[in-house]
């Protein structure tokens, strides 16, 4: 059993020299797979990324993939500007030559704003190149994650739609069993109203045979309950396989809902045209639980 849902949440980390990054990953119901992505500036390549990996994974749903990237405060590498300094050395030395300040140290030179200037390791392409990889291996594992959890809903949903494809059967042969006695039941009904209406007699019993005959015809629901039989083979046959069986299943449970509707239009019986329209409700709670399936 492989069935698998369409909501659920991941989310993975990882750091590497100057920086650190968190992936998050969601997915809601959806006809269809709709990947929306979010990214930091400087590593468009993500997107792409992410876009073939779901494609690669899901086959329905809305996916929303954020990827947010920070850079710690003592990464890069950090370096003198050689022109601010000469700048301000030029700017003291009239102040030292006049007596009016102490010569400024080297250390206090270097202390100074601007003199000192931090490298970012994203400006080497080589550098920058192996960070989106490692940041794409993360992304990888945060949609990893996200299919485990809609696995997971799968897997608490499987035993509620098999549930209800139980009763969908039941329902059906209880149909089935009303639909057997209905004849019998017509003749009988029929035969009274004559002869309430014009007396009895031999006479008359081919006319109440061929007319209950003709009024069972109309209310023969065989067809439909062989069908749903069908259906409900179909449903646990794509509830067990391997492949995303959502949208079969949501096909299917519109069936089911067509062939509930033709035995209640049909219905020569009250107890019949109640089994008829609780087999409609069971059906109708199956497909809005269908919507939740891949």
């Amino acid at each position: 059993m492989t069935l698998s849902g369409m909501t659920g949440f991941a989310r993975a980390s990882g750091a590497a020299d100057a920086w650190s990054w968190a992936v998050e990953a969601r997915s809601v119901n959806g006809r269809n797979l709709e990947v929306r992505f979010r990214g930091p500036p400087g590593f468009e390549g993500l997107e792409r990324i992410a876009r073939e990996a779901a494609q690669a994974r899901f086959a329905r749903g809305q996916l929303h993939v954020g990827v947010q990237a920070k850079r710690t405060e003592t990464g890069g590498r950090a370096q003198v500007d050689v022109e601010a300094l000469e700048r301000l050395i030029d700017l003291s030395r009239g102040y030292v030559d006049a007596g009016s300040v102490t010569r400024p140290t080297f250390d206090g030179l270097l202390s100074l704003r601007g003199v000192m200037v931090e490298t970012e390791e994203g400006d080497d392409p080589d550098a920058r190149e192996a960070l989106e990889a490692a940041m794409a291996a993360t992304l990888i594992e945060a949609l990893d994650g996200l299919k485990a959890a809609r696995r997971e809903e799968g897997v608490a949903l499987a035993p509620v739609l098999n549930g209800m494809v139980d009763k969908i059967e039941a329902l059906a042969g209880t149909a089935g069993e009303l639909a057997a006695t209905l004849p019998d039941a017509l003749k009988e009904r029929f035969a009274k109203r004559i002869a309430e209406l014009t007396g009895s007699g031999p006479e008359l019993q081919d006319r109440i045979v061929q007319e209950a005959a003709l009024l069972a015809v109309k209310a023969d629901v065989r067809e439909e309950l062989d069908r749903l039989t069908a259906h409900v083979a179909s449903a646990r046959g794509l509830l067990g396989g391997d492949a995303a069986s959502g949208r079969r299943l949501d096909f299917l449970s519109q069936e089911f809902m067509r062939e509930a509707n033709t035995l209640c239009s049909k219905s020569a019986a009250t107890a019949l045209t109640a089994t008829g329209l609780e087999l409609k409700a069971v059906i109708e709670q199956f497909r809005e639980q269908v919507q939740n399936v891949e």
